[in-house]
């Protein structure tokens, strides 16, 4: 039973609330929008997006766990209490990323964080930022964003060429088609997969250690970030690249346009047998 045990999740969000279900699994905090030390989230969003990535199930009886109930998280807090960020936060969170990410075994980058921003140096440089953690061999995984259902709606850095762009499978068709389709600026088709992101049940923010419900792409990415987690526990010596080359093999095609599914939905049944 894999839980990505001993991997490192960095979630770029609006921080983390210490919820029981983490334990002591937050390796890290780090507040790129404050100067605050301890765990926090004013926002909640962070802490529903690493409660699907990483949440044990402790305050539930193990009724609701995230997808890698083992792997640790640097939550790494770069959105305010509004879910605004600014492209030098991130930009100063990716470098953290690349001196400090081998000291929390730091394998995989949680991005559910994407600029609507037309502002062209902004997109690029966060996709160079993005860009470069995953060629330093980084799981860059970020959600394509909810401005869909139009063409050319996947916003940055989801955009990049590079990472792993996640849509979410259920918001794709009807009246609540939000999640981001491609092609991209650069006409590339995306997002690579989707996975589930309507009315997901996660972590809340608050003393009482509860749930709550949320949707978007946002709480699409982590579960493929966990998936990530789980294929490194059973095999460390994958290479970004291959991990996702595998989500593209074992990925079940829902029969529609490539730029609105990518190669299709995240089937991690299959994912795991192949590692």
């Amino acid at each position: 039973m894999y839980t990505g045990k001993g991997i490192g999740v960095a979630v770029l969000d609006t921080g983390i609330f210490p919820h029981i279900d983490f334990g002591s699994r937050i390796s890290v905090f780090r507040d790129f929008t404050g100067v605050r030390r301890s765990p926090y989230d004013d926002n909640g969003h962070g802490t529903h997006v690493s409660g699907i990535l990483a949440g044990d199930g402790t305050a539930s009886g193990g009724k609701y766990k995230g997808a890698a109930p083992g792997c640790s998280i640097a939550a790494l807090k770069v959105l305010d209490r509004f879910g605004n960020g600014s492209r030098e936060d991130v930009m100063r969170a990716f470098r953290w990323i690349m001196e400090f990410g081998s000291i929390y075994h730091i394998r995989i980058v949680n991005i559910s964080v994407g600029t609507t921003s037309r502002d062209h140096k902004e997109q690029t440089d966060l996709l160079e930022g993005v860009e470069k953690l995953w060629d330093l061999g980084f799981v860059v995984v970020a959600a394509a964003g909810n401005q869909g259902p139009g063409a050319g709606t996947v916003t940055a850095p989801g955009s990049s060429r590079k990472i792993i762009t996640v849509g979410s499978s259920d918001l794709l068709t009807g009246r609540t088609a939000i999640s981001g389709r491609g092609p991209t600026f650069e006409c590339i088709c995306k997002p690579d997969l989707v996975a589930p992101g309507n009315h997901i049940l996660s972590c809340a923010s608050g003393p009482d250690n509860g749930y709550g419900v949320k949707s978007g792409t946002s709480m699409s990415t982590p579960q493929v970030s966990g998936a990530a987690a789980l294929m490194l526990e059973k095999n460390p010596e994958l290479t970004n690249v291959q991990i996702k080359m595998k989500l593209k093999e074992c990925a079940r095609d829902l029969g529609l346009p490539k730029n609105q599914q990518g190669w299709g939905e995240l089937d991690l049944g299959h994912l795991m047998r192949s590692v």
